[in-house]
């Protein structure tokens, strides 16, 4: 079972961030729950497989506020892939910095190995005010020294400063099915 993790405050925001990798994933034929993260519990993290954290607008910041509520990340030992404010979730429980550095809109980036099928030279969906990079993990891929695909060093986590839900949406499939 995948656990789709919401971090929107606005419910609004659902329906860009969130629902269209509910869909992605409802194509695969992969069972999953969607929750937000205050109504997240041990039972849900406990039967999940694999983790996706969502993203949502740039100014719906409040989850940075509420990092100690993604403290579990720390003994997590399944995938977990963090879309834009999941990375920066990601980073910051793994001692990151957060970094001001405003994109919007398409953007090439270049991946310096495969990441769920992307390589090369790709353009991507930018939404995003901030970075955070933590020591925990590589960079795979970035833009004008922006880090925008990372793999963690001791963990099964990957996480993207863009929206894959956007564009390259084969990011969540391939996750989903590898």
């Amino acid at each position: 079972m995948i656990l789709i993790i919401q971090i929107c405050k606005e419910k609004f925001h659902y329906y860009e961030f969130v629902r269209p990798i509910e869909e992605i994933i409802k194509k695969t034929n992969t069972e999953f729950i969607s929750t937000h993260y205050n109504d997240l519990n041990q039972d849900m993290l406990s039967k999940s497989e694999k983790i996706i954290i969502c993203g949502t607008s740039l100014r719906d910041n409040s989850f940075l506020d509420d990092i100690e509520e993604f403290l579990w990340l720390k003994k997590y030992d399944k995938p977990v892939l963090g879309i834009c404010g999941g990375m920066h979730i990601m980073g910051l429980v793994y001692n990151g910095n957060l970094h001001k550095k405003q994109e919007i809109g398409l953007t090439k980036i270049e991946f310096k190995k495969d990441f769920f099928g992307m390589k090369g030279s790709e353009e991507v969906y930018e939404l995003h005010n901030f970075y955070v990079l933590s020591k925990e993990c590589y960079v795979i891929a970035e833009s004008k020294n922006c880090p925008q695909a990372v793999e963690y060093k001791e963990r099964p986590f990957y996480a993207v400063l863009f929206h894959p839900e956007v564009r390259n949406r084969e990011i969540i499939r391939n996750f989903i099915l590898h």
